[in-house]
């Protein structure tokens, strides 16, 4: 599932433009390894992803240049799918790769409290804080449905910002009338 880096592998990077904006995806050669959703901070933030993975340099190309095929993500975000089957090369701590592989199981349209995912990984509920860590750490928000965990008393947070959670959430239904 995930490659830890050998300092040699060039990633390459697309701008992806979509309804939410220009979105940043780098592709290793196992898979989609980073998105980032906010254009201001996306090339220091995947340098900074590189060098913490020992990775070598990211190769900006065009969409349809890159490794995988990105349509998936932009039809996602106009409303024109409601899952993926891209490949992925999900970089962190075991831990973190077992929350993300919970939050791949939470279906479209759907949401789940940090405590379940804690649950849902034979956690117990107080470990709702270390998962709401590993959610932060996600490198393919979207893709790895992060924005789907909400706190027990509304939305919590989002490495995107709330209010792009919530058009997220929008997107695929699910009603926020009470949050």
């Amino acid at each position: 599932m995930a490659s830890q880096g050998s300092g040699e592998s060039i990633l390459w990077a697309s701008w992806l433009e979509t309804e939410f904006g220009d979105i940043l995806v780098a592709t290793s050669e196992v898979g989609i390894c980073f998105v980032h959703l906010v254009r201001a901070t996306s090339w220091a933030d995947l340098d900074q992803f590189r060098l913490r993975h020992g990775l070598g340099p990211a190769k900006e190309v065009e969409p349809g240049r890159n490794r995988m095929d990105l349509n998936p993500l932009a039809e996602y975000l106009a409303g024109g799918c409601t899952s993926f089957d891209l490949p992925l090369d999900l970089m962190g701590t075991p831990f973190q790769r077992r929350c993300w592989q919970a939050l791949l199981q939470i279906p479209y349209g759907e949401t789940c409290t940090y405590a379940q995912l804690a649950s849902a990984i034979s956690m117990p509920p107080g470990a709702a804080r270390a998962v709401g860590q590993a959610n932060g750490a996600n490198p393919v928000p979207v893709i790895v449905p992060c924005h789907r965990v909400v706190a027990s008393g509304g939305l919590g947070g989002y490495a995107g910002g709330l209010d792009l959670k919530r058009r997220l959430l929008e997107l695929e239904g699910v009603c926020l009338d009470s949050w």
